[in-house]
């Protein structure tokens, strides 16, 4: 069955991620590392996983969540037509994965990932 759509990731924008991390991890217990060179926190939640980017102070702070499809470059055409941008074509990460950033015709960004095979 295909997962076409499916929240397969989130990260949180934060401008003091150290700060953001200590609040969730007590909060909900969630268990995080920063354990690459970036920067990047994982979280993993005992459920859909997630992130911790740090972001400069000029940026704004928020919540993105990253959408599993099929085909990235198909999705991000349709998504062109529909009215959204791209501002990250896809990028293959180090682990596979394939990932792109958009906006939706609002504003909103969100990501599109597809699992390496």
């Amino acid at each position: 069955m295909s997962k076409h759509g499916a929240v397969m990731h989130w990260q949180m924008l934060s401008k003091d991620p150290e700060r953001t991390a200590n609040f969730y991890a007590a909060l909900f217990g969630w268990k995080i590392s920063d354990a690459n060179g970036m920067g990047y926190r994982m979280i993993q939640t005992g459920g859909t996983d997630g992130g911790l980017w740090p972001v400069p102070q000029e940026a704004p702070e928020g919540v993105q969540l990253y959408m599993q499809v099929d085909d990235i470059d198909g999705a991000l055409k349709r998504l062109v037509e529909l009215g959204g941008s791209v501002i990250m074509s896809k990028q293959v990460l180090p682990d596979g994965d394939a990932m792109a950033l958009a906006l939706d015709p609002m504003g909103r960004s969100f990501g599109l990932m597809t699992p390496r095979a």
